[in-house]
């Protein structure tokens, strides 16, 4: 499968939820992945990576409805690079994750 994305993390801050003139939604979100390797020392290093979050339509709606800053979500999508022309006329380039679904992991009562 070409340009397949599969994240697990947490939201760094609140979605960005637009509703268009069509009435069509827009959610927006920061995605903090976590990751620890084990150094020379023995001793645990972490790295963080952000990623934006793009969702359209009823999976905006779900967005809207579901997440709040620091939720854990899974997200299936796909790579999309854009890029603009800023004010100095440099191009910049930058990427976001389309969702095409995500999960919420409900946690087991024991």
């Amino acid at each position: 499968m070409n340009n397949y994305v599969h994240l697990n993390g947490r939201l760094g801050a609140e979605p960005t939820i637009k509703e268009l003139e069509n009435g069509n939604k827009l959610a927006k979100f920061s995605l903090a992945i976590n990751t620890a390797k084990t150094n020379a020392n023995g001793e645990k290093d972490f790295n963080t990576q952000w990623h934006t979050i793009v969702a359209w339509g009823d999976l905006a709606a779900l967005a809207e409805r579901l997440l709040h800053k620091g939720t854990q979500v899974k997200i299936d999508g796909k790579i999309l690079n854009r890029s603009y022309t800023n004010k100095k006329g440099e191009t910049k380039t930058y990427s976001e994750i389309v969702a095409s679904d995500l999960f919420i992991p409900v946690k087991q009562s024991s």
